[in-house]
């Protein structure tokens, strides 16, 4: 301990990092709390969203001529491990709005009024893209993909051969398994986690998709990125976005240039929005005297002066160091 350091000093300085820990973990707290309630309240209703997230594969069943779309569990938890799997992605949503809510009111009081306002509308665009992205892997693309995985099959269940065959006569419950002379019967029981897994990873997929403009404006108005840079690496994002779409898609060309098509326009969309970002900083700088109309070059006083010092230094001399006799 330096001996100008007195114990007042030493708690002044630790007081507020208690301070901010304390908060922490007050928000923190609340944050588990609200989880804990979407997860009750999702749960209450994981039946429902459960059938609203297969839906995609029993109207592709019932398209291909299936009456009775069926998913099987193999084990005694495993039906109530998937709806508790739904309960917590669904309660995180639900729960969303508070824990940004808890995250802003940490990290506000740290930020400048001017970064306060550029910060909260992107926590406000993001779960608003995810939901957009989500929406479309539900609707559009897990459709595609299930019609694509069941065409190899024959997806007629086993109930719907026994009531096809079965007598006349018989009543409905007596069912006789008919027997057949065309080599093996390739049959869909799909299970219900697995079948629930396609379907969470096309939409946590696609909604991080979605998240593209978001990250990439955020970035350009930290200045990290630039409209002109993200526009000369463009054929290098285009043979990204290929492969992006072929690792999440199914080996189908009609849903890879869906995801590719998407995913593209949504960053061009980026570079709009970078460089509107762009002109909206330049405009402030140049109204500010920073920005020079002519030239098109930064007028930083602070730049200025290190670049007439390094003249200044550099005037007579070569890159050796040696005087330039010529």
């Amino acid at each position: 301990m330096s001996q100008t350091d007195t114990p007042d000093e030493m708690d002044g300085s630790s007081a507020p990092l208690i301070e901010h820990l304390a908060e922490l973990r007050t928000r923190l707290i609340r944050s588990v709390i609200a989880f804990i309630i979407g997860i009750v309240v999702a749960f209450t209703v994981a039946e429902p969203i459960l059938d609203f997230l297969v839906e995609p594969i029993v109207r592709v069943l019932r398209e291909m001529g299936d009456p009775n779309p069926t998913l099987i569990f193999t084990s005694p938890q495993e039906y109530l491990f998937t709806l508790f799997r739904i309960s917590m992605v669904f309660g995180f949503g639900l729960a969303f709005p508070v824990i940004a809510y808890q995250m802003w009111r940490f990290v506000a009081p740290g930020l400048y009024k001017k970064e306060q306002g550029a910060f909260l509308p992107f926590l406000i665009a993001s779960p608003v893209m995810f939901l957009i992205g989500a929406s479309f892997a539900q609707f559009v693309v897990t459709p595609l993909a299930m019609q694509f995985f069941l065409g190899f099959a024959d997806v007629s269940s086993i109930f719907a051969s026994l009531l096809s065959s079965a007598a006349d006569e018989l009543p409905a419950d007596a069912a006789i398994v008919p027997t057949t002379e065309t080599g093996l019967q390739i049959t869909f029981l799909g299970k219900v986690n697995e079948s629930l897994d396609i379907t969470l990873k096309f939409i946590i997929a696609f909604g991080l998709c979605f998240q593209l403009p978001v990250l990439l404006t955020l970035m350009g108005k930290a200045g990290l990125v630039s409209a002109d840079g993200l526009g000369a690496v463009r054929k290098y994002a285009m043979v990204g976005i290929l492969i992006l779409a072929a690792l999440v898609t199914p080996p189908d060309v009609v849903t890879q240039l869906i995801l590719f098509t998407v995913v593209y326009g949504l960053y061009e969309v980026s570079i709009f929005l970078v460089r509107r970002v762009e002109t909206k900083r330049n405009d402030k700088l140049r109204e500010e005297g920073y920005f020079d109309d002519e030239e098109e070059e930064w007028d930083d006083p602070l730049m200025r002066e290190f670049d007439e010092e390094a003249d200044g230094d550099n005037d007579g001399d070569d890159d050796d160091g040696m005087v330039d006799k010529t």
